[in-house]
């Protein structure tokens, strides 16, 4: 795969961006947030999506349900990663997808490099592994992107919770 895209690929990547960001606008509006204020940061529709896909019957949940919720919150994840941290998304061949080609995100990573990510598949995955968790998509995304740093969970073994909020207690 290459990083220059012929120029419709690149203008239906754009569209697609376009309709990705409409959706999650419009979701954001029927969760009570104004588009400008989801627009000025994606996050802050965080906890009233949490909240909503909380409630949500998923139990009861037709096909159709699914491809709505699956949409919805590909729509977001995309969206977010692009208006946060100056993703694009680009649209890459690919024979194994039954149009032979995905829509997915590239960000530059902390690492200076370039890397990928397919939010519909961080979505599906989400859905293999209820309870859906806004919260750990977009963690997962951010660090297959790498734009997190990776916390050596050994190193942390000799920090003590004093040391990470400081001498008297408070947060910094």
């Amino acid at each position: 795969m290459q990083n220059q895209m012929p120029d419709w690929a690149a203008a239906q990547a754009q569209e697609w961006a376009e309709g990705a960001h409409r959706n999650a606008a419009g979701l954001a509006s029927t969760l009570g947030l104004t588009p400008e204020r989801y627009a000025e940061d994606p996050l802050r529709l965080l906890p009233g999506l949490q909240s909503y896909v909380d409630r949500l019957p998923l139990g009861e949940f037709e096909q159709s349900d699914w491809i709505g919720l699956h949409t919805d919150l590909t729509s977001y994840l995309g969206d977010l990663l692009v208006r946060r941290h100056g993703a694009t998304w680009v649209k890459v061949d690919d024979s194994s997808s039954p149009a032979g080609y995905r829509y997915v995100v590239e960000a530059t990573g902390l690492d200076g490099k370039t890397h990928r990510v397919e939010p519909y598949d961080v979505v599906m995955e989400e859905f293999e592994n209820l309870p859906i968790e806004i919260g750990r998509m977009i963690a997962n995304s951010e660090a297959v992107l790498n734009l997190t740093p990776i916390v050596d969970e050994e190193s942390l073994g000799d920090v003590s919770l004093e040391d990470l909020m400081g001498e008297s207690g408070e947060r910094h």
